[in-house]
């Protein structure tokens, strides 16, 4: 095997992404705050708001709560915004900017069909920004504008919100940095102003110093993984991902890793994994039960899913063809079902796939009673 390399098991590659993932954590290495959880890891998926809270949560000290996640975000120090792939993701101010400058224009262009079906020219959308820059000025104060204030606003200002004109209005004008979701009112989020590189809040940063930071970043927190994998969480093409990732293991050959799994190349962040040299970190020790909500990185922040999750197992988890992600069980690193916190009636709070022992059933079932966030 060529020099730089270690090759790992199926098994050993599992654990070791629950390593980088946050959801396990090495001996002697101390838990994060939420923020530096979300700076570690660049961005989680945030369509649905409170998975995205527990998300955080889980990969938090102990003892995090879902206000202290919840805390960060009145504080400015986490936002949510339509960073990559036209979805929801809960991000730092500082890669809220680099991620917008990477994959805002690209997704804007794939939304204009989308736009002209729903009536919005540019007529349209430029009324909206106007209204929407001076609702977001008076609002400061105020910590933010609710989205149902807004969609009024716009309505006065002769701006049809019908339909899914108010969603697509919005997601246009955050995709240019004019907004994003900030401090909660209640269990919703405000939307408010996204500084500009003029403010000085956020330093400006060259798009291709970004990519190479967020790669190093995504290797950190999701390897093993590989540079198609990051092209599509990211939304961007692979050439130029791929370009960037040569470009940073070139530049610093001490952070990234190059790891072998059933004879494919992955690469994983040196100081998140514990490779050293070209020896294997030890993760030997089964990981156990592990619950994560819906919509999870684990399960959701990678192109290829099947070092993680057989087609059954996904079944489970995505059962219809609408996208929702549901909440999922994972065995020793594996996607073994699927659980839910508040059951209704006719449901099991558990779904498992077919071959699950009975000492694992039970160790799922008492994880699923000991979950404490809600």
């Amino acid at each position: 095997m060529p020099s730089g390399q270690t090759q790992l098991s199926p098994d050993a590659a599992r654990r070791l992404r629950l390593r980088t993932q946050g959801l396990t954590l090495p001996d002697g290495r101390a838990a994060p705050s939420p923020v530096e959880v979300v700076r570690r890891m660049v961005a989680l998926q945030g369509q649905d708001l409170p998975a995205v809270l527990r998300a955080i949560a889980i990969r938090s000290r102990p003892g995090t709560t879902l206000d202290d996640v919840r805390a960060a975000f009145d504080a400015g120090d986490l936002v949510r915004g339509w960073t990559q792939r036209g979805t929801l993701f809960a991000t730092t101010p500082r890669d809220l900017a680099a991620l917008v400058s990477l994959t805002g224009e690209r997704v804007t262009q794939k939304g204009r069909r989308t736009r002209e079906a729903e009536g919005l020219d540019d007529a349209a959308i430029a009324r909206a920004e106007t209204v929407a820059r001076a609702a977001l000025a008076a609002s400061a104060d105020d910590g933010g504008i609710s989205r149902a204030a807004m969609l009024d606003l716009w309505q006065q200002a002769g701006v049809s919100v019908e339909g899914q004109r108010g969603y697509h209005l919005i997601v246009t004008l955050a995709l240019r940095g004019l907004l994003h979701w900030g401090p909660f009112a209640g269990a919703q989020q405000l939307m408010v102003a996204t500084p500009g590189p003029a403010s000085g809040d956020v330093p400006p940063e060259e798009p291709g110093v970004a990519l190479r930071r967020i790669a190093l970043s995504y290797f950190a927190s999701r390897g093993p993984a590989t540079p198609d994998d990051l092209a599509w969480w990211l939304g961007l093409p692979k050439v130029p991902v791929r370009t960037a990732v040569a470009a940073l293991r070139d530049a610093r050959p001490d952070t990234v890793a190059e790891v072998v799994i059933d004879g494919k190349p992955m690469l994983v962040g040196r100081d998140a994994s514990g490779l050293s040299g070209d020896a294997a970190p030890e993760i030997a020790e089964p990981a156990g039960v592990v619950l994560v909500p819906g919509f999870d990185e684990i399960v959701l922040g990678y192109q290829d899913r099947e070092l993680v999750a057989d087609a059954e197992a996904m079944r489970t988890v995505v059962p219809f063809t609408n996208g929702v992600f549901r909440p999922a069980v994972l065995l020793d690193g594996r996607l073994v079902g699927t659980w839910r916190r508040a059951p209704k009636r006719d449901e099991a709070p558990v779904e498992l796939v077919p071959g699950i022992r009975a000492p694992a059933r039970k160790a799922v079932d008492a994880a699923v009673a000991a979950w404490h966030l809600g």
